[in-house]
Formats: C-alpha cells, structure tokens, sequence
C-alpha cells in the first residue's frame, strides 16, 4: 500500500500551491503515480484527506511557535523568530487556501479557527505581557485589546479580495504587517532591538 504519508505530503504540496479546491484526487493520483484506488485506500474521501493535512500542518506551526518562544532571548526576539518562521513557510502558500478551507471543508476550518483562537491567542497574550514585564512593550497598552487586534490582523494576508495573489506576496504582506505592529508596541528601548532584529533578519534573507 502507499505510504500515507507520502500521499499527505505531495497533496499538501498541491493545495498549497493552488489551492484546496482547485486539486482533485487524481491531480493528486497523477502527481504521485499512483491510481486513485490507491489513495482512498488511506483516505476515505476529500474531505478526510484535507482534515488530515491540515491536522498535520498545525500540529507543525504549533511545534514551530514553541520553539521561536523557547529559544527566544525577549519578547521582540521571539516576534521576528516568528516572523521569519512564517515568512519561510508561506513564501510559495497561495492564500485562497484559507478561503477554501472555510466555503468548501468546514470541518477543518473549525480546527484552523480553534489553533487560531486558542494557541495563538495564547501565545500573542503572553508575548505581550512579557514585553511588558522587559520595558520593550509600553506599559499603557491595554493586553486584551491588542491580543484581539493582532490576532485579527494575522488574518488579513488571506483575505484575497484586499490583497489579491496575483498582486501581493503572501510573505511580504505578513512581514509588513507584523512589523507595523511591532513599531506601534514598543518603547524606546524595544525600538532599538525591532531594528537590531530586523537588520539580521534582512542579511539572513539576502544570504539565502
């Protein structure tokens, strides 16, 4: 039998690059070389597939946020950590992905929200509170607020009808947001070190 998770990487590969709905089951099939039997073998439907390969892709972003945060040196350090996690991740995703998920795979959707709305909120909170704590974040900022606000504004990257793909670089559009936040958050000394970061993630980039 084919291994599954063969079949769940290379059809993860497919949905990032055009999204969900646009690759069939023999898309798939055909790209692997297999018949499509085959994957059903493994997956009774789309549906169940789909579930599975976004079950697996936040399982992984869950992993990678942990390991930004635990290796972080501040708040700030763990924020550009982040952002240049993401940035590598969806530098090829093509955001009707998400649009996807929601009008045609609900199910999925709803684990996708509760990553969103649980860990993320999570992580975004203690961030916060943590910059805070360093005197890198303002202390007048209001926690609750702004947690909704920057978990919000994750979303906006995928929104394909402000930020259309054939226009806008998903990755980009995610480091420009993130660094706006970041600019609008920080104090004096936290500046400092958004510029210190942003300058070696810059060379980072221009190295690769």
């Amino acid at each position: 039998m084919e291994s599954k998770e063969r079949i769940l990487s290379k059809a993860e590969e497919l949905f990032m690059q055009f999204g969900i709905r646009s690759v069939s089951m023999d898309d798939i099939a055909q790209h692997l070389g297999i018949s499509k039997k085959t994957i059903y073998h493994s997956f009774a439907d789309k549906n169940e597939l789909v579930d599975a390969v976004i079950e697996k892709d936040l399982n992984i972003r869950q992993h990678d946020c942990k390991h930004c945060s635990e290796k972080a040196l501040n708040a700030v350090h763990e924020i550009f950590s982040m952002m240049e996690n993401l940035m590598e991740q969806f530098q090829h995703m093509n955001p009707v992905v998400v649009y996807d998920l929601e009008k045609f795979h609900f199910k999925s959707f709803k684990k996708f929200m509760a990553f969103k709305n649980q860990f993320l909120m999570d992580m975004i909170r203690h961030n916060l509170e943590w910059g805070i704590k360093e005197g890198l974040y303002r202390e007048d900022i209001n926690v609750d607020v702004i947690s909704r606000f920057r978990l919000e504004s994750m979303m906006l990257p995928f929104d394909i009808n402000i930020y259309p793909p054939a226009k806008f670089n998903l990755a980009s559009i995610i480091q420009e947001i993130i660094q706006h936040f970041v600019y609008g958050i920080v104090t004096i000394k936290g500046y400092k070190m958004a510029q210190k970061y942003s300058l070696q993630m810059k060379n980072s980039i221009q190295k690769n």
